[in-house]
């Protein structure tokens, strides 16, 4: 304590920064470890003498980080945290958290850890400085120190790049005992000399991120929020005040309590700490009244002690203020168990009912938004019904406003929730002028789509004629205002919307150069619609530039520059774009000018400027919708110096000396140069013209490829470019044939021929055909082979898929009565189908069974066969049957009326004893009158005939290792055939015969062709479908898309993987597919909606459960036998069920359940398989589909299961655990327990295939392969666009474990 209170009077005496003695000794003469040079490292894991308390919890180890960052954990690759803003995925304690880098001796990371007496005096000092009265007491046993000491910010350096001579000193220790932890940050003066770095990405190196300084708990456990965290600065003022302010009294010293609870407390808050002196100017606001806030430290710096006073005082602010640099989010709990913020009563202001009523006289009181005054005196008494059901209202000297709550945000008469999905909608009229011609339209429809939590915005507008939709592609502010709406705001910004409110207008007028053509475009927002939805209306009047089609718009990122008064925001621009056609492109501009007007709150007091920074812009047209499309991601922030904000380019504004036709080109600020236009010379103020240029493709001075492989194209100014006809590769000059061949064009019976430029197919001896189709031919005449024909040709392999007999045939191709095997000597009976008759099998060397034809066996009729061969169905409702028995006519035909024997119900039937949808009765009511069943359309097919005759044979209930036929609803066979559930598959021709090399092993599957020509037209996919490609594949939610990810065996295709389906505005958590009938099916906790798509070209999102009754749904889980499909719902602590389509809804639990999550199927035995990870007890149980027999599998030894799939094929129950770090199986009753992998990184959702499991994974944002054998990692798929992951499901190419 000496040494600090000598300190403290050095600093009172010389000024107001720590000096560099002020931090803890340090370096090698102190035992220090140093972290080796570079621009991403992480020290190992130093095991600590004693555990220390972080955030409530034990920590063992701690690793030092390049970065700034100290962890309890070992480091993720830097780009999945050092450019993104709290919370990081993992714990962190951030003294300055940038992307810093030592290579080339610039600078030194030092750590250790100590218990040396002066070490922890010294520490203990700082620490009951800012925590008096809590830590009068607090004895720390070990310290650990981590200083970075002159380090630089990561630069790309090059020939003209010297590295920066700014360097950043700053220190950060932790000081425990076995009770308790404090963590102190040092900046002594001058330590920081730059304040943020410069992403790596190409695409914004131009920007500087600030650092962060903070706390960081790491991942929730809730897929929904985001992890605790709290911090102390992230923007560049708050940054710069580290060294010359405190929570202490020591300028440069900060200090927190993190230790034996999950919140950070900053100190300061106990009225005790020394005082620094400082400037008036620096004073705060007499007037404003300071008070604590129990749980968030909303205030730009903390507690800033005032002049004069010995107490630390908060700068005044109304909670939930959204301006502030240092914010947390630290819950805690609430008396009845829940989670919640609590906020100290504002001394100005009152709640009371739904609308707060508050007093306030500070003239300088920033609010959040703004509100509406009259000439005379209104009070929040007669007016504040004015004010949005999610504000409260103010009473000021001479009126009121409305201020937003706690988690909105607005102007205060229009609220809107913070981080929500917003919808806009609105009309578009216009009269434009495009090249020669003139076009008006009216009331076309606009629809906008907000994510507010990123700060994207997009904008669609449909039914503009041509050519103004694809001339209007430039005209990027007609989305902008939408990014500026709402924008992502930086600490101490405000957005459009929270000034504005939902009631403005926006005039704007754009110049486009060099044309000189003008567009007016106004936008009035006519308030909120009653789910929130902006209403909007648009008019556009003037004149475009003509773009020509097949033409596409890029438009640069650009950052934009908006000035502020009580009424009205102004700014002005230049944008450039470039057109794009082919390979030319062609860079133009255009200038805005705007204003946005509106009635604001007299007493509010807003930034003077903003600047708007939009990092990407897109804009498109759908010709085939007739859809404009623009697309924006943008944040506010602060005006940096004017210096980045120049003034207008004389090319831009018309005030440029260049004479035509030459052609102004902007340069830096208000430079610019003048260039003659081809076909002309001169110094650009003076041009003349040219001789014409003669054509290198006409007079032959071309460098192209001979004519037959290359096509000349002249570019106007004497020269020309070169390129490869069609069947040719190349640059043009040289051109090499391409051996289409190669890809396998053709029918798999047909030989291709590469010739030049082309290929041709021919079907093979024995077929006929154009050779992109084939069928087999005999005698010229193409007939199919009967089954024993086919048979003959290609005898079985041996078990399991067959026993190596070739049947013998008759003249007509049918199967002999007898046969007999060729090696073994047995002999037996078959019928019609060639299958063998029970009981008639003789040995080798007795005599042979008598048997009759096959015609005199008699067949059964598909009624008959369900008489006698009821099918085993488990619990539940099914789509196969339920235990009816049906009832058949003289004929073995399905009567038309049938009814239940048990329940009672009575329903019709059509020919195939299919139920005829809305003919079903209840018990006890009049059945229902039924006609004759319709005739079938056509005679069943030899696959329909042949696959009829194995399921009798096999008594309606073929095991996994017996063949049945899959026939397409043509009645032909389906291309691919697969030998029950063993995984072999091979592919067929249109007769069934198998075609030869195509037969393959478990987890691949061979890629088949259809044997029958496709449909001559295909609906048209939607343009945010991708559909997927034949074969196994897997497909993972990732937030607002599902991907598609195929396999290659077991291997991930990464580079064939893609989007399947964008679906903006949602968060996809719970994934499953529906096997017959290709559908998938996702839970949406964004929307509360459980959803479907097909998986073919055209098929649309369909919301089957709507938000009524759901809160979180997340796990989902499809049982395809009986239709139905089951969820879990944690907000609600829920197991439901439904049929596919929504109906049938039913609650299966609602009991002894907390936190419910994965949820899993087995639907051949009907058993129902769900998590629970509740911290406190969680578990894994099962029931019955229809909620019998309901009982705990797992309890012990797991802590978050997140993941849970049951594998039809080995038939384990296996799950994912993100609290133990294991992957581990069990049998369907609880035994036989085994781990297959015991340090997974953060598992989310698992999924079974093949030898392999696939689950997605928080650390890693990606999909991890694990080998059921070894357990060990094989491959892992990182998507482009990283962001956590959910479910996951695979799709096969049949029904896995189904009964056929």
């Amino acid at each position: 304590m000496r040494a600090v209170a000598a300190l403290l009077a050095a600093v009172l005496a010389v000024g107001t920064a720590l000096p560099r003695p002020g931090l803890l000794p340090h370096g090698p003469a102190r035992g220090d470890a140093r972290l080796r040079p570079g621009d991403d490292e992480s020290s190992p894991g130093l095991l600590l003498r004693r555990a220390l308390r972080l955030y409530g919890r034990a920590a063992r180890r701690l690793y030092v980080g390049t970065n700034g960052v100290i962890s309890s954990q070992d480091f993720p690759r830097e780009t999945q945290y050092v450019d993104d803003d709290f919370p990081t995925d993992f714990p962190v304690i951030a003294p300055f958290l940038a992307d810093l880098d030592t290579s080339g001796d610039r600078g030194n990371i030092y750590y250790r850890q100590d218990d040396s007496r002066d070490v922890l005096d010294q520490a203990v000092g700082y620490i009951q400085a800012g925590f008096p009265r809590s830590a009068g007491a607090f004895v720390p046993t070990n310290a650990f120190i981590a200083t970075w000491e002159e380090v630089g910010p990561y630069q790309e350096l090059s020939q003209d790049n010297e590295p920066s001579t700014k360097l950043n000193t700053f220190q950060a220790v932790i000081a425990y005992n076995d009770e308790d932890t404090y963590t102190i940050f040092l900046y002594p003066e001058g330590g920081l000399q730059f304040l943020g770095t410069r992403p790596k990405e190409s695409y914004n190196v131009q920007l500087e991120l600030p650092a962060r300084v903070g706390f960081s708990w790491g991942d929730s456990d809730d897929p929904k929020r985001d992890g605790l965290f709290h911090s102390l600065a992230s923007s560049e003022q708050a940054l710069r005040n580290l060294e010359r302010e405190s929570n202490t009294g020591i300028p440069g010293v900060w200090v927190f309590h993190v230790g034996s609870t999950e919140h950070v407390e900053p100190g300061g808050g106990e009225g005790a700490a020394p005082a620094v002196p400082r400037s008036p100017a620096e004073h705060p606001n007499p007037g404003t009244t300071g008070y604590t806030h129990p749980l968030s430290s909303h205030s730009p710096m903390a507690q800033r002690p005032s002049h004069g006073s010995h107490s630390p005082v908060l700068l005044g602010f109304v909670p939930g203020r959204r301006d502030t640099q240092e914010r947390s989010r630290w819950l805690q709990p609430r008396g009845d168990g829940g989670t919640g913020q609590s906020f100290s009563a504002n001394p100005s202001s009152y709640s009371s009912g739904q609308h707060g009523v508050g007093v306030e006289e500070d003239v300088h009181f920033n609010p959040d938004v703004f509100t509406y005054s009259a000439a005379s005196k209104e009070t929040c008494a007669q007016h504040h019904g004015r004010c949005s059901p999610h504000a409260f209202c103010t009473d000021y000297a001479s009126g009121f406003c409305c201020h937003c709550r706690a988690t909105f945000y607005g102007n205060g008469r229009q609220c809107l929730p913070e981080g929500a999905v917003h919808r806009l909608n609105g009309k578009v009229s216009g009269s434009l002028r495009v090249g020669r011609a003139s076009v008006r339209f009216q009331d076309v429809d606009l629809h906008a789509y907000i994510v507010g939590s990123d700060g994207r915005a997009y904008t669609a507008i449909s039914g503009v004629p041509q050519p103004a939709a694809r001339a209007l592609l430039p005209l990027l502010p007609l989305g902008g205002l939408f990014a500026w709406l709402f924008a992502l705001e930086e600490p101490g910004s405000e957005n459009g919307f929270s000034i504005t409110g939902a009631e403005f207008t926006q005039s704007l007028e754009v110049t486009f150069y060099p044309g000189g053509e003008t567009v007016q475009v106004t936008q009035t927002a006519e308030g909120l619609g009653p789910d929130n939805y902006l209403s909007l209306r648009t008019h556009i009047q003037g004149e475009v530039p003509f773009l020509p089609e097949n033409v596409t718009v890029h438009i640069t990122p650009y950052k934009e520059l908006y000035s502020y008064s009580s009424s009205a925001v102004t700014s002005s621009g230049q944008r450039e774009y470039v057109v794009a056609a082919g390979t030319a492109n062609q860079t133009l501009s255009y200038h805005l000018r705007q204003n946005v007007t509106f009635a604001g709150c007299p007493h509010s007091r807003l930034p003077a400027r903003q600047r708007l920074s939009v990092a990407r812009a897109f804009a498109l047209f759908d010709g085939h919708e007739h859809v404009l499309r623009y697309a924006l991601a943008a944040r506010i922030g602060p005006a940096r110096d004017d210096a980045e904000n120049p003034g207008v380019s004389p090319c831009h504004d018309g005030t440029h000396t260049c004479e035509a036709p030459a052609r102004c080109q902007p340069g830096v600020g208000t430079e610019y140069t003048c260039e003659c236009a081809a076909g002309y010379r001169g110094d650009g103020r003076g041009c003349r013209a040219l001789a014409p240029a003669s054509d290198p493709c006409e007079d032959g001075r071309h460098p192209c490829a001979p004519g037959d492989r290359a096509r000349c194209l002249s570019r106007g100014d004497g020269h020309a470019t070169c390129e490869c006809l069609p069947g040719y590769t190349g640059d043009g000059i040289q051109c090499s044939d391409v051996d289409e061949c190669a890809e396998s064009p053709c029918h798999p019976a047909a030989i291709c021929y590469n010739t030049p430029g082309s290929f041709s197919c021919r079907c093979r001896p024995g077929y006929a055909g154009d050779g992109f189709q084939c069928t087999y031919a005999a005698e010229g005449n193409p007939q199919r082979l009967t089954p024993c024909q086919h048979e003959q040709m290609y005898p079985r392999e041996v078990p399991p898929l067959g026993d190596g007999h070739v049947p013998q045939c008759d003249e007509q191709g049918r199967y002999r009565p007898l046969q007999c095997h060729g090696s073994s000597g047995h002999c037996w009976c078959v019928d019609a189908a060639g299958q063998e008759i029970a009981g008639t099998r003789t040995a080798p060397g007795t005599t042979p069974p008598r048997c009759g034809s096959p015609e005199s066996i008699q067949q059964l009729t598909p009624c008959e066969h369900a008489r006698m061969y009821p099918r085993e169905v488990p619990p539940g409702p099914s789509p196969v049957g339920d235990g009816h028995v049906p009832q058949c006519d003289e004929q073995g035909r399905y009567r038309p009326l049938q009814c239940h024997s048990s329940s009672g119900h009575c329903w019709c039937v059509d020919a195939a004893g299919q139920e005829i949808a809305g003919t079903r009765t209840a018990p006890g009511t009049t059945p229902p009158r039924c006609g004759s069943p319709e005739p079938t359309e056509r005679p069943p097919s030899m696959c329909e005939r042949w696959r009829q005759s194995l399921l009798e044979h096999y008594g309606g209930s073929p095991r996994g290792d017996q063949y049945v036929p899959q026939c397409d609803p043509s009645g032909d066979f389906t291309p691919l055939q697969c030998h029950g559930d063993s995984g072999y598959c091979w592919c067929v021709e249109q007769s069934g015969r198998e075609i030869p090399g195509t037969r393959s092993e478990p987890g691949t599957t061979p890629p088949c062709l259809p044997s029958v020509a496709p449909p001559s037209v295909r609906p048209e996919p939607r343009p945010d479908v991708s559909p997927p490609g034949t074969g196994t594949f897997l497909l993972y939610a990732q937030g607002q898309q599902i991907g598609y990810l195929p396999l290659n065996g077991t291997r991930l295709q990464k580079e064939a993987a893609k989007t399947l389906l964008s679906l903006h505005g949602s968060i996809v958590v719970g994934i499953d597919y529906d096997c017959r009938e290709r559908m998938i099916y996702w839970t949406d906790v964004a929307g509360r909606t459980i959803s479907r798509a097909g998986l073919e070209p055209g098929s649309e999102p369909e919301t089957i459960i709507s938000s009524a009754g759901l809160i979180s749904p997340e796990g989902l889980a499809v049982d395809h036998l009986r239709r139905a499909m089951f969820w879990t719902d944690s907000g609600l602590d829920r197991i439901e069920r439904a049929r596919l389509d929504g109906s049938e809804r039913r609650v299966l639990f609602d009991t002894e359940l907390v936190n419910p999550r994965a949820i899993a199927v087995d639907p051949v035995r009907g058993n129902l398989y769900w998590t629970d990870w509740n911290r406190e007890a969680p578990k894994i149980e099962t029931s019955t589909v229809n909620g019998a027999n309901r009982r705990v599998l797992v309890h012990t030894d797991i802590g978050l299961p997140n993941g849970l799939t049951f594998d039809p094929f080995s038939k384990l129950l296996c799950w994912a655990d993100a609290g133990t770090k294991h992957l581990e199986c069990t049998f369907p009753d609880g035994t036989g327990r085994r781990v297959i992998q015991s340090n997974l990184n953060y598992p989310f959702s698992i999924i079974s295939y093949a030898n392999h499991f696939y689950h997605t994974d928080w650390r890693r944002d990606g999909v991890i392969a694990v080998n059921k054998e070894t357990g060990s990692f094989t491959d892992e798929y990182l998507p482009e666009q990283r962001s956590h992951l959910y479910g996951i499901t695979a799709v096969y190419p049949y029904c896995p474990g189904a009964r056929k």
